[in-house]
């Protein structure tokens, strides 16, 4: 990842729609949630939703599949890994022992 990446990702997250949608899908991982189903947790129409869903799936950050007649969102964790990774590649210097509660915190339970 590099610094365009970045920004692009973090550009896509700095609307509160879009931030609670994602956290939503994070949430909701592995399965994901339908279109239908963002659009109701949003409270926004669907063609105001589907603007915020465009941001979020042109960054990257949420995949769209096809199951049935719905069309199924998921967040990428991918590339919120990449994000994360890019953000504390340098962290304290390289003394891993001050690290250990950040990476305890991004640590799934």
């Amino acid at each position: 990842m590099d610094t365009d990446d970045a920004l692009s990702i973090l550009s896509a997250l700095s609307h509160p729609t879009r931030l609670d949608a994602f956290r939503l899908l994070i949430r909701h991982e592995p399965d994901g949630l339908s279109t239908g189903e963002l659009v109701d947790a949003s409270g926004l129409t669907q063609s105001t939703f589907s603007t915020h869903l465009a941001v979020m799936v042109k960054a990257g950050l949420v995949l769209s599949e096809k199951r049935g007649r719905q069309q199924i969102q998921s967040a990428n964790l991918d590339v919120l890994r990449g994000l994360m990774i890019y953000l504390v590649k340098d962290c304290c210097q390289g003394r891993a022992e001050l690290c250990e509660s950040l990476l305890a915190e991004l640590t799934c339970c």
